[in-house]
């Protein structure tokens, strides 16, 4: 019977270790975004550069450990910085930068939806603003700037064996 807890006990365990923790975006946040021109490779490169040419920028401000309004009025005194960044990586190129409330699509990142909806937030938008975009919030800080590959990769999926077979049999 020993034996039967204790195995019960190590799949649970093994269960809840593989579970995928929701991050929740509270309604009090400043969201970031920087939306591409096109979908083209080159202007998914520039929308890319942009945000890791913003990367100490944004860091700066999650080290701060800042509240709320603290975090507005970093952002409203770092909107000249921010700017020069942009026009140093675009050479000339069209865009608009908005501090402020804006317009968010519905978006699912990792099995959590987030609802479409107006929210404060600085928008960066490429040239006509149709391509896809980077997202994140800056406060709380939830950014996660993840180095990426200019190569396709294919997602690689891990698989439990227990717990396959308690999805089988149970």
């Amino acid at each position: 019977m020993k034996k039967i807890i204790i195995f019960l006990a190590i799949i649970i365990t093994i269960l809840s270790l593989n579970k995928e923790e929701k991050v929740v975006i509270p309604k009090n946040s400043i969201r970031f975004r920087v939306i591409a021109n096109s979908n083209s490779k080159e202007d998914q490169i520039i929308k890319k550069k942009i945000v890791y040419n913003l990367s100490n920028n944004i860091l700066e401000l999650e080290n701060k450990n800042m509240n709320i309004e603290n975090s507005r009025e970093y952002i409203k005194n770092t909107l000249p910085e921010f700017k020069q960044v942009i026009e140093q990586t675009l050479n000339n190129q069209n865009y608009k930068i908005n501090y402020g409330i804006n317009h968010f699509p519905e978006k699912e990142y990792k099995g959590t939806v987030y609802e479409e909806g107006d929210y404060e937030s600085l928008v960066i938008t490429l040239g006509d603003g149709l391509g896809e975009n980077f997202w994140c919030v800056l406060f709380p800080p939830l950014c996660l700037l993840e180095a990426e590959d200019e190569q396709d990769t294919t997602d690689i999926e891990y698989k439990s064996f227990i717990k396959e077979v308690i999805d089988k049999y149970f």
